[in-house]
């Protein structure tokens, strides 16, 4: 997830922006926050991958997180 497409989302969830910078506030916690409930994703989809014996598909979602 690119900083952008976290900033967009930021947008439609209506996160505040600071009032003297104009930069949306937090935007590293939410940089680290992406990143976590993307990982936790990746790892959910793997498993059921795993669990239907997919084995190309859970290393390809495994890659995923290495971009």
């Amino acid at each position: 997830m690119t900083k952008e497409e976290i900033i967009q989302m930021a947008n439609q969830a209506n996160l505040p922006y600071d009032y003297v910078g104009g930069e949306l506030m937090w935007l590293d916690k939410l940089e680290q926050f992406a990143k976590l409930v993307a990982e936790k994703e990746r790892r959910a989809c793997a498993r059921i991958c795993a669990e239907v014996g997919m084995w190309c598909l859970v290393h390809e979602i495994e890659g995923r997180g290495q971009e």
